[in-house]
């Protein structure tokens, strides 16, 4: 038998729900080999995010992970609990001995998907947390398929979506939680248009979609809003969600760009701690 095969024999997928989801088993000795990365990267296209249980990896284990998938980005050197690394990963805490701009973090109780307001980049590819402490309450991630949603549209509300275009901005991503004028000017100018309907070269679509989604071009700000809202709450149906609880150690990989995911709200004293690593993106077709 061949190496992949061995690993094949090895390694199990379990789907969590038709739509969404599928957890991988395998030893913590195959996670860093090319074989599981081609997997990774095959699943997450087709159920949107996946789930390695207690996988236990290091910072420096889940880097060589992540550019096994893709080249490395960070897009967070900036922000509190970031590193100005290139290829570096970004400590995601309300701690406030960390995090002194709570708001880039509270942002994320509301579906978002990684870097969509940033002009200067693609939406990264996918998306790598790991759980180095978890919280007492609150803290589990909700994950929601943009690829489901986009599939259960009408042919007519397929062909309508298409032409769209939406600026995306991180104003509008912390705008439950605190008002423009208050944030730091650096947060204030993050802007950006995308395509609502994102094409990747299999030919699968998605709905780019959440809270940072501000307007609808060529829209009135109203009726944009409230397209947009509609599909959020689509998107959000049970049907095409999961929520992970999670265990230290941890490792859920997921397409940034056909899954939403927030967490459930939990308090700057819960000690929660999360590290995350990021796959770079291409632009695609619209």
């Amino acid at each position: 038998m061949t190496r992949a095969e061995i690993l094949a024999a090895d390694v199990k997928v379990e789907p969590i729900k038709p739509a969404v989801g599928a957890v991988i088993h395998a030893d913590r000795s195959q996670l860093l080999s090319k074989e599981v990365a081609q997997l990774t990267l095959r699943l997450i296209e087709a159920h949107g995010v996946v789930v390695f249980p207690c996988a236990g990896l290091s910072d420096q284990e889940q880097q060589a992970f992540t550019e096994n998938l893709g080249a490395s980005v960070n897009f967070t050197k900036s922000a509190p609990g970031g590193n100005k690394s290139e290829s570096a990963g970004y400590n995601i805490t309300l701690d406030p001995k960390i995090n002194n701009e709570p708001e880039y973090v509270q942002g994320t109780f509301f579906y978002h998907m990684d870097g969509m307001p940033l002009a200067n980049m693609p939406p990264p590819r996918a998306s790598v947390l790991s759980c180095r402490k978890k919280s007492p309450s609150g803290g589990q991630t909700e994950f929601a398929s943009t690829f489901a949603a986009y599939d259960a549209l009408s042919d007519e509300e397929k062909a309508e979506y298409a032409k769209l275009r939406v600026i995306h901005s991180l104003v509008a991503g912390v705008r439950e939680v605190k008002p423009a004028e208050e944030l730091q000017p650096h947060m204030r100018s993050r802007k950006t248009e995308r395509p609502l309907v994102w094409t990747y070269p299999s030919g699968r679509k998605s709905l780019l979609l959440g809270y940072t989604a501000d307007e609808v071009l060529g829209m009135p700000k109203a009726e944009g809003r409230a397209l947009l809202a509609r599909l959020l709450e689509w998107a959000g149906q049970p049907a095409f969600s999961y929520r992970h609880h999670w265990q230290e150690g941890d490792l859920v990989v997921w397409d940034n760009c056909g899954a939403l995911h927030r967490v459930i709200p939990y308090t700057a004293n819960s000690g929660r701690l999360m590290h995350r690593t990021s796959v770079a993106g291409v632009e695609l077709a619209a």
